[in-house]
């Protein structure tokens, strides 16, 4: 279940997120998944606040920005947060986009291809086996991290293109997506990251497909209100690629709306095509679409989690 409002562009309390989360976990829901932004709160840290609200639902982030952490600083807050939440956080990871990592940060997005490959050599070992030795173009690491009471922190990489999820596959735990339909899933990217998972020795890699989701009994009108509201996502040459991929030209032609039915049908169409776990973004569509979206999503939640 999506946690914060910040993926439809809007700010909102760090308590709220934990707020969310409890009654997500109250509602049957196995996971929540919140993002993170550069100009908003801190996830980890929200994720923090929602797990002294819980004590089951796994909490999970899509995705933290690698260049503005160095791994060995990312990896001891996560390890952190691991302890004091009981083993429960999923960390997402991914390059962000040229805009936000030049303009806003004043760093230079070098080979994000590479970058992300030398990052996880360093980040994975480290929340897994306590101890990192990397040399490499960016990074040279020598780390021990000590943090009681933690345990094993699974890494995901956001992954679009072939190359981040052949790295996603070999390096991580598996991969996190956002406005990837099945188009991409079932041809590129679902097959792309087990096959690299596989060829590294490595067990089958998880798969979270994150989309924007109305049951709404005008499907027209969800999909003008998905292109508007996540209409920002059109000016990043990341998702500008995919949308090409996917055959698509606003986010609307991939959201997942309809009425009860045909939302459900389509949820289970992506699990069959190998999608381990579905991230709903809920969004709305006049009145009583959201009430009707997380209803159908808390009935559907112990076959689709």
């Amino acid at each position: 279940m999506d946690l914060g409002t910040e993926a439809l562009g809007a700010s909102a309390e760090p308590a709220s997120l934990a707020a969310q989360a409890a009654t997500a976990e109250a509602a049957g829901f196995a996971a929540g998944w919140c993002v993170h932004f550069s100009r908003g709160i801190d996830s980890l840290s929200s994720l923090l606040a929602a797990g002294t609200r819980t004590s089951s639902i796994e909490l999970g982030v899509g995705v933290v920005p690698v260049y503005p952490r160095h791994p060995v600083a990312l990896a001891q807050q996560a390890a952190t947060v691991q302890a004091l939440v009981g083993g429960r956080v999923r960390l997402g990871v991914g390059v962000s986009h040229r805009p936000v990592i030049e303009q806003m940060h004043g760093l230079a997005y070098a080979k994000p291809a590479a970058y992300m490959r030398e990052y996880l050599s360093v980040l994975r070992p480290l929340l897994h086996e306590g101890r990192a030795t990397f040399r490499g173009e960016f990074f040279r690491v020598e780390a021990e991290l000590v943090v009681p009471g933690t345990s094993p922190v699974p890494v995901l990489v956001g992954g679009l293109s072939p190359r981040m999820v052949r790295t996603a596959g070999e390096l991580g735990d598996g991969v996190v997506t956002w406005l990837a339909g099945k188009r991409t899933l079932e041809g590129q990217i679902i097959p792309g990251v087990q096959d690299a998972a596989r060829g590294a020795g490595r067990p089958p890699a998880r798969v979270v497909a994150a989309l924007p989701v109305a049951v709404t009994d005008d499907a027209t009108a969800a999909r003008e209100a998905a292109s508007a509201t996540f209409a920002r996502y059109g000016g990043l040459p990341n998702y500008q690629r995919q949308f090409e991929r996917e055959q698509i030209t606003a986010p609307g032609d991939i959201a997942v709306v309809g009425d009860e039915a045909a939302v459900e049908a389509e949820l289970r169409a992506y699990a069959q095509v190998g999608v381990t776990e579905f991230w709903p973004v809920v969004f709305a569509v006049g009145d009583g679409s959201v009430d009707r979206t997380r209803e159908l999503l808390a009935s559907l939640a112990p076959d689709l989690a």
